[in-house]
């Protein structure tokens, strides 16, 4: 079928629905609501198509598309759930269960007919999270459901006025009911507070006589204090007190009114500028009683070693690169056949920071030296020959977190992470090796085709591509385990040492042909042009993605748009 997604933004839970429903036969254009309602019409008028689908969207269709075509919604809640805070509502009152919906378009928001929904398990994790794993693994099956049986035509959607259906509305979740007590509230009730929030819109507080939003919370078994008091830093996070206990916040968001130059999501401690308290670091190989925040961590069991790192969105600043980088060669010392990295549930990463550049004194200075930072980071795993690396996927990646993940000797990915191995739509040509391991893993005309395209992958077409070399059909919570067994399986092979020696070689005769060097000299060129080249597109694009521009640049990980002025612009 033509099919038209209509998106606030083309988010995580988008680039999936579009990369699926693409794997599956349909085709698949999409419109930017951003642009506004005339953008929905004219994509309509010029692709034709027989259903649309809105898997994300913040803003009502218009009345005339859903008149005139079937509009399907993707609404994260069961089945009569109603309001736009439907996850917020969920993690906050605790709810085991959840579910995703897809609804017919209509005049009341989330009343209409329902084509398919899907029940999912909550974990105990930040609304980001689990919006991007157990309730899109869900969304995904319901769209696909619901295309199915509107694709067979012999389907009757459930109204919501059948009584088996409980309705519940409930209204945006607001500041005020998102508040924290500090002096009152349990550190349960801090982390749901923020957990209900850590993505968008975060939970508004004050700190240090400033206006800002918290994103994200971690609990902290050690450090003690008054309640509402900043206790300490750690790697950009700080740790404030609670009732009873206390929590880590990594990252802050100024308030637009407050006149910071930067109003937008990035490390806490960048937000609060020079302070008094002192840094807690903890090891690499934390005991595994602690129960305390670090984004990146060693453990070993037996031959096998795992460095697993978790850095809010995905993206990772200078300072994060060099700390895994040192972490890295940290793994390296210990003697273990086998290295996996990642392992964890959500992204694995998005290559630069581009909050971090955004804010920095001089943004074309500081991408240069975040991009190096990755290049550092990346040659490592590329230059290991005495062990086989292991990355595992357990959530998205794009850019250069993409070709980090292709710098190890093998790819594990869980099936339901969305891979862009692509930086186009940033106006970047792109560096971190991908000269060298992205036609070494698909081909040339194959690595040519993913970079001119910049197109979402699947986790199965990815695996199909060669992009990835184990496809891993579990559940978030259990990507961890899975990737344990694997590891372990894998190190206890019997060509194992056999297949070291072959990678080895294998690296000195491709140095031979063309060293590693060569290939970052030449990526580093095009990318030094773009990045201290005041006019590049990459500027534009980098601040309105960040700052969220609602008349900036089109969306830069979005698919083939259809814009209002223009042609079909794949």
């Amino acid at each position: 079928m033509d099919i038209l997604l209509v998106v606030s933004a083309f988010n995580s839970l988008a680039q999936r629905v579009y990369a699926e429903l693409s794997d599956r036969g349909h085709r698949v254009d999409a419109v930017l609501a951003s642009h506004g309602a005339d953008a929905v019409r004219t994509a309509i008028a010029r692709t034709h198509p027989e259903l649309v689908v809105a898997p994300m969207l913040r803003t009502a269709l218009p009345e005339d598309v859903w008149q005139r075509h079937t509009c399907l919604v993707v609404h994260p809640g069961p089945p009569g759930d109603r309001g736009p805070s439907s996850l917020d509502w969920a993690i906050t009152d605790q709810a085991a269960r959840w579910g995703v919906t897809v609804l017919q378009a209509e005049a009341a928001m989330d009343a209409g007919d329902i084509w398919a929904s899907m029940p999912f398990d909550t974990s105990d994790v930040g609304k980001s999270d689990l919006y991007r794993n157990e309730a899109a693994d869900a969304a995904a099956a319901a769209v696909l459901l619901a295309v199915r049986r509107y694709e067979e035509g012999s389907f009757k959607p459930l109204s919501q006025n059948d009584p088996s259906v409980r309705v519940m509305w409930r209204d945006v979740m607001r500041q005020s009911q998102r508040r924290i007590d500090w002096d009152n509230d349990s550190t349960a009730t801090v982390l749901r507070r923020l957990r209900a929030a850590d993505s968008r819109p975060g939970v508004l507080d004050e700190l240090q006589g400033r206006e800002v939003f918290l994103h994200g919370g971690h609990p902290e078994d050690r450090l003690r204090g008054r309640p509402g008091e900043l206790l300490a830093t750690r790697v950009g996070a700080v740790c404030r007190a609670t009732r009873d206990g206390a929590v880590w916040i990594p990252e802050l968001r100024p308030r637009k009114s407050s006149g910071d130059p930067a109003p937008f999501k990035r490390p806490a401690t960048s937000v609060l500028g020079p302070c008094s308290l002192p840094e807690a670091p903890v090891p690499l190989e934390l005991p595994p009683e602690r129960r305390t925040w670090t984004d990146i961590r060693y453990r070993r069991d037996g031959d096998v070693g795992f460095l697993t790192f978790s850095f809010p969105g995905g993206a990772m600043s200078t300072d994060q690169c060099r700390r895994l980088l040192a972490a890295y060669r940290h793994a390296l010392a210990r003697p273990t056949p086998v290295l996996v990295l990642g392992g964890t549930r959500d992204f694995f990463s998005n290559g630069i920071h581009l909050n971090v550049i955004e804010a920095a004194p001089d943004p074309a200075a500081e991408s240069w030296a975040n991009l190096n930072a990755m290049n550092d980071l990346v040659e490592a795993v590329l230059r290991t020959t005495d062990r086989l690396v292991v990355a595992a996927l357990g959530g998205n990646a794009a850019a250069g977190g993409v070709m980090l993940a292709l710098a190890a000797d093998e790819v594990w990915c869980r099936g339901g992470a969305v891979l862009n191995p692509h930086y186009r739509r940033m106006g970047l040509y792109g560096s971190e090796y991908w000269t060298y391991s992205l036609p070494r893993r698909v081909g040339a005309r194959t690595a040519e085709r993913l970079t001119a395209e910049a197109l979402p992958v699947s986790a199965a077409t990815a695996h199909g591509l060669g992009l990835v070399d184990r496809l891993l059909p579990v559940p978030a919570p259990k990507f961890a385990d899975e990737t344990a067994r694997m590891a372990a399986d894998l190190a206890a092979a019997p060509d194992l040492t056999r297949r070291i020696e072959a990678k080895a070689a294998a690296r000195a005769r491709e140095e031979a042909v063309r060293p590693l060097a060569d290939h970052r000299r030449a990526e580093l060129a095009r990318m030094h042009d773009i990045f201290f080249d005041p006019a590049a597109p990459y500027h534009a694009l980098r601040s309105a993605f960040v700052r969220k521009a609602p008349s900036g640049p089109a969306d830069p990980l979005a698919p083939p748009v259809l814009h209002p002025a223009g042609g079909h612009a794949r």
